[in-house]
């Protein structure tokens, strides 16, 4: 363990401040207590020099601006995402929208052809009711000049 506390004495201040807060090193207190707990006692306190904590402060700081630029990027590639995926799925509603308004175009237009033909093929029937009683007269007629073509047939073949 004394390895230890000359090896701390001679890391960078980041690996300084967490030894001193697992182990007590032989500059520190023997008591266990963080070297930020007010109640160390001031002969404690003057123990760790102000390199030491001028070090220790600078590690902190590098690190809280690591911290926050990591938070800065990982924000801006949420934005980034959320912009994309906002704008994707407006497209996707602007382009349903427009399917949606053709089909009911189409459904109106096929439904407007349909009654059209319903109404014709309406009129045609009624106007077949009224022809079946013509298309009666007519085959008579078509059997009384078939009879009278037999009948002319009849006498000019006379020998």
């Amino acid at each position: 363990m004394e390895g230890d506390g000359a090896a701390a004495e001679k890391a960078p201040a980041a690996d300084a401040v967490a030894t001193s807060q697992e182990e007590p090193t032989p500059s520190s207190s023997s008591s266990t207590k963080s070297p930020f707990d007010p109640c160390i006692s001031a002969a404690a306190a003057t123990a760790t020099s102000p390199g030491e904590i001028l070090r220790a402060l600078q590690v902190v700081e590098r690190d809280s601006v690591a911290i926050a630029e990591s938070y800065a990027s990982l924000f801006s590639s949420l934005r980034i995402a959320l912009s994309e995926v906002t704008s994707t799925s407006l497209e996707n509603m602007q382009c349903f929208n427009d399917v949606v308004g053709r089909l009911q175009e189409s459904a109106l237009d096929a439904a407007t052809k349909g009654n059209r033909y319903i109404n014709s093929c309406l009129r045609l029937n009624e106007e077949m009711k009224s022809l079946e009683s013509l298309a009666l007269q007519l085959k008579i007629l078509r059997k009384n000049v078939d009879n009278l073509d037999v009948a002319v047939n009849r006498v000019l073949r006379l020998p």
